[in-house]
């Protein structure tokens, strides 16, 4: 009972440390460097044009961890979803702000004439920040676990199941090399695919990605009855897991990237 209970102590630790980087830094560069490639020629000039602004970092792909860097908004990062829910009937079922409702602010942000230079670039590297953020499937999870930090792994990606979901997944399924899996993803984003994630809108990112959280495949919870329950002991992630999830990891990275861009073209749209 000692050593399991320092084994889980330590997984915590790892796992508070993970939520404090959602989809970790590779990820959200990933993420953003898909967008860059997928914007409008225009929409790449601005986003230069207001990284040149910037006192911190030099590429667009760089700031958009910068919300993790110290944590900023920290509600805005998630979305708490009840234990009985199926799906989100409304935008943050469980605050007053959540990761739905960031991305609309931050967009508008983005998108005013009367804004400053300096209050668009930081809304862009916010809005980059939070189109990543709620395409983590951990960021749309339940509170009482501390969306899966409270949840212990071993194996592959030993820490918390939310820390696994961050980095580990992402670099054991693209790699370390973040700008070749951003030009793969990018490439591998038809148009077709692009119009159609084009046409949902954040709450259903966050629905998208609940659904995958809750999956049984992902084994983040057991579905009894009406609720979805903690799962007994630590999970195991091995060789199988990763292989069942893969696919599932690139699709939100692209798909995150893809509608991160198309919001970007829409902001700087004359």
């Amino acid at each position: 009972m000692l050593l399991r209970a320092i084994l889980l102590s330590a997984a915590l630790i790892v796992g508070l440390c993970g939520q404090a980087s959602a989809w970790g830094k590779a990820g959200h560069k990933i993420v953003c460097m898909v967008a860059f490639r997928l914007a409008a020629p225009a929409t790449q000039a601005e986003i230069r044009r207001l990284m040149r602004l910037d006192t911190e970092f030099s590429a667009f792909e760089d700031s958009c961890s910068w919300p993790d860097q110290p944590r900023q908004r920290g509600k805005e990062h998630i979305v708490h979803v009840p234990r009985s829910a199926k799906r989100l009937v409304s935008d943050c079922p469980l605050a007053d702000a959540c990761v739905v409702t960031a991305i609309d602010k931050d967009l508008a942000v983005l998108r005013s004439k009367s804004a400053s230079d300096r209050d668009r670039l930081a809304s862009l590297k916010f809005l980059a920040h939070w189109v990543g953020d709620i395409h983590q499937p951990l960021h749309a999870a339940f509170k009482d676990d501390r969306v899966g930090t409270e949840v212990a792994v071993v194996g592959e990606c030993a820490g918390t199941m939310h820390a696994a979901w961050d980095s580990c997944l992402v670099t054991k399924t693209v790699g370390r090399d973040a700008a070749q899996a951003a030009a793969e993803i990018a490439n591998s984003a038809t148009s077709a695919s692009r119009r159609k994630w084009s046409m949902l809108r954040p709450r259903d990112w966050a629905n998208e990605s609940f659904a995958i959280a809750t999956n049984a495949r992902t084994k983040y919870c057991i579905r009894r009855g009406g609720t979805c329950e903690r799962p007994t002991g630590s999970v195991v992630i091995d060789a199988a897991y990763l292989r069942d999830n893969a696919a599932t990891v690139r699709e939100r990275l692209a798909r995150a990237g893809a509608r991160l861009a198309r919001l970007l073209d829409s902001a700087f749209a004359k």
